[in-house]
């Protein structure tokens, strides 16, 4: 009896393990001409953006931690390289993106939220950083906008897919 509750607890560790994979890349997909992959190497080919720290906050604005030595790149120079389908440009108030982590934690952002309010010019895609308090996170690629209020909300760390996709 002993031994399969072992059994038990060692498939729970290593389901546990499966899901906390890094993200050394992510596709854009969805709504798209061509899926685009982004690989870790592949940010540094895209203007640098640097930041001392962010906070993080939860839903209840308390304080979670922070993150530090931040560097990373805007998602919005990412999505200039994305040919999205749509048939005009004003249909494109109609589309969102999904962002997935690795254990499939996801974020929705609007189009409008990134391309027409102040949210598109913050929101980044980090290439590195370290925690406090000092913790393992679960990949090395992650997003986040230093200007919400409750920056943990759309913290998602161990980016693996951006879904481009339009309300029906």
């Amino acid at each position: 009896m002993h031994n399969i509750k072992y059994l038990v607890i060692l498939l729970l560790f290593f389901t546990v393990m499966a899901n906390a994979q890094e993200s050394r890349q992510f596709t854009i997909e969805g709504k798209v001409k061509r899926p685009l992959t982004i690989t870790l190497n592949n940010l540094s080919a895209y203007k640098p953006v640097n930041l001392d720290s962010v906070t993080i906050f939860n839903h209840l604005m308390q304080r979670k931690g922070s993150i530090r030595n931040i560097k990373g790149v805007l998602l919005k120079d990412i999505l200039a390289k994305v040919e999205i389908e749509a048939a005009s440009p004003k249909t494109l108030s109609e589309y969102y993106l999904i962002f997935t982590a690795t254990d499939n934690y996801k974020v929705v952002y609007s189009w409008n939220e990134i391309f027409n309010s102040p949210t598109g010019n913050q929101l980044m895609v980090l290439s590195s950083y370290d925690t406090e308090p000092a913790k393992a996170e679960k990949g090395n690629i992650a997003i986040v906008t230093p200007s919400d209020f409750a920056t943990g909300r759309r913290f998602v760390k161990g980016l693996s897919k951006i879904s481009i996709l339009q309300v029906n």
